[in-house]
């Protein structure tokens, strides 16, 4: 989950043609392209194991047709796990770690695919929104702190993420003036392209606009030979092969084996856990987002993605590639483009694997400070204030999880920083007066009345405690009204407030009966924020 798409996007809702799904697929593969290089670069894989696994997620999850418009590959929220994998099960040897860590992204994905076949997927609803919020501003932050020395064309010596921050002075002093202009050029056209671009160039994605540009530049530039280059009369800078992207020999070199050595071990088994639980949620949320931008109104079966998903982890760990999700910001741009079944991610896995065979020597000439300025980007956005701010407009106990899941992440790991926002909003629930057997549990009712679903929730509806409304919620037939009765609740948090929303949105873009929320008057809500968590006086001065 990288962006959210607009929800004022309007699309055309023509039939699905194959020329449309082939274009779309060939403008998404020309993004993909450049993303997939850089956060392999970034996640300490070879250059092109993050091809290999859009390769995999277009021609081979596609034909099991869950998720009709999500593109399936590599992510930059990944990015952390995969490259902490790497370091910490390679102890200094970055072959033995990749080969360790493609062991466990096989053994990720058939997780995956067991929670698939037992319709787990709803439990990744299992972590607050806010405490979501702070995973993804945590990897902004720390793919930030590592790429910007890339984009400046410097390595750096620090390794943990605020060292790394603390660094970026001293390599700014130290920056070669000829790839960090090259980066700092790529990054301020990705910022304005949207701003600047009108007509027709109104239709190319950022990225593809800054490869248009890094291309030509190292070609002038002639980066593939080592030489020294004089900036400004005296300063010189010494550029070369070691700045533009390595590509491999023939299309056997793309694959490399898993080594299941450390897959037993405790490292091993955290960065697994680590690898279902943030891969999951990122895929089910990002295809949840992309059902809302559907304009043939269809719904994703989210545990048969699930399933799909991880028969992709699982190819992608025996073969050599990173671990892969349903990307929203490919997906979006494939529904821009006109991509309308899964025809779409099936060609941009073609055209990718036609670039990797047909065009090494144009893929070697891309710069990897132009790589880096997308990924500093993507970081940018990820780690926005915008999303502190809005966060904090919620609710203070809700700006609390965010910031501290970023800091515990920042000091430790993603896995304690998740825990640590689990258990900061379980706290802050019981502090509000939520009884500790109902974080677990939530009580509800059912009645037909007419031409209504009357849902009566008679316990507090948490984000811990309401997947099993969820799923009601989710099902309720398109031609009855839904009533959310929400009186005797007591409470109702932020994660369960959004959720109701986003099943309100879904249903009137369905055209279905409404779903009304009533009972909330006698609520006392953290902030004036309509998604604000809200509580009765009952709980905030009992424990029952």
């Amino acid at each position: 989950m990288h962006a959210e798409p607009s929800s004022s996007l309007t699309l055309d809702a023509g039939p699905p043609t194959l020329s449309g799904d082939i274009v779309a697929g060939l403008l998404v593969s020309l993004i993909a392209l450049p993303l997939c290089i850089a956060i392999s670069l970034a996640s300490g894989f070879p250059p092109f194991s993050g091809v290999l696994t859009a390769i995999i997620g277009g021609m081979a999850v596609s034909l099991f047709k869950t998720a009709p418009l999500t593109i399936k590959g590599p992510a930059a929220g990944l990015i952390v796990i995969v490259l902490g994998a790497v370091e910490e099960l390679g102890q200094g040897d970055s072959q033995a770690g990749m080969r360790r860590a493609l062991a466990l992204v096989a053994a990720a994905g058939v997780v995956q695919i067991v929670l698939g076949l037992s319709k787990a997927g709803k439990f990744a609803e299992l972590v607050p929104a806010s405490a979501v919020r702070g995973m993804l501003g945590a990897i902004g932050i720390i793919i930030t702190a590592k790429q910007v020395h890339v984009l400046l064309g410097v390595r750096p010596e620090a390794k943990t993420p605020l060292r790394l921050l603390a660094e970026i002075p001293h390599s700014i002093a130290r920056a070669n003036p000829v790839i960090a202009g090259i980066g700092l050029a790529t990054l301020t056209l990705m910022l304005v392209w949207p701003k600047i671009a009108k007509g027709a160039l109104a239709r190319i994605p950022a990225p593809v606009a800054g490869l248009a540009f890094a291309l030509p530049v190292s070609y002038a530039a002639h980066l593939d030979t080592v030489h020294d280059v004089h900036v400004l009369g005296s300063l010189t800078a010494t550029v070369g092969p070691r700045f533009l992207v390595t590509v491999p020999n023939s299309l056997g070199d793309l694959i490399a084996f898993p080594e299941w050595s450390g897959v037993l071990s405790a490292a091993g088994f955290k960065y697994l856990v680590l690898f279902v639980l943030v891969g999951t949620i990122e895929s089910l949320l990002s295809s949840k987002a992309i059902d809302g931008m559907d304009p043939l109104l269809r719904r994703t079966n989210l545990d048969k993605d699930l399933l799909a998903v991880g028969v992709g982890n699982t190819l992608a760990g025996l073969l050599g590639g990173l671990p892969m999700i349903s990307e929203i910001v490919r997906s979006s741009a494939n529904v821009t483009a006109g991509g309308r079944t899964s025809r779409a991610n099936f060609s941009h896995g073609v055209f990718l694997l036609g670039c990797v065979a047909l065009i090494p020597g144009i893929v070697h000439r891309i710069p990897l400070s132009a790589l880096a300025a997308m990924l500093v980007l993507t970081g940018l956005r990820l780690a926005s204030p915008g999303e502190f701010i809005t966060t904090k407009q919620i609710g203070p106990e809700q700006a609390a999880i965010y910031v501290i899941t970023i800091i515990v992440t920042l000091l430790d790991d993603l896995l304690v920083g998740i825990g640590a926002g689990i258990l900061l909003e379980l706290i802050a629930h019981v502090a509000r007066g939520v009884h500790p057997k109902d974080l677990g549990s939530c009580t509800f009712s059912l009645r037909e009345r007419e031409d209504q679903l009357i849902v009566s929730v008679t316990s507090p509806a948490l984000f811990s405690n309401t997947l099993d409304l969820r799923q009601t919620l989710v099902d309720a037939r398109d031609d009855l009204a839904v009533v959310v009765d929400l009186r005797i609740a007591r409470a109702v948090d932020h994660t369960v407030m959004t959720l109701l929303e986003n099943i309100k949105l879904a249903r009137k873009k369905r055209g279905s009966e409404p779903l009304v929320i009533v009972g909330l008057d006698g609520y006392r809500g953290n902030s004036l924020h309509p998604l604000a968590a809200r509580y009765t006086k009952l709980t905030s001065t009992t424990t029952s």
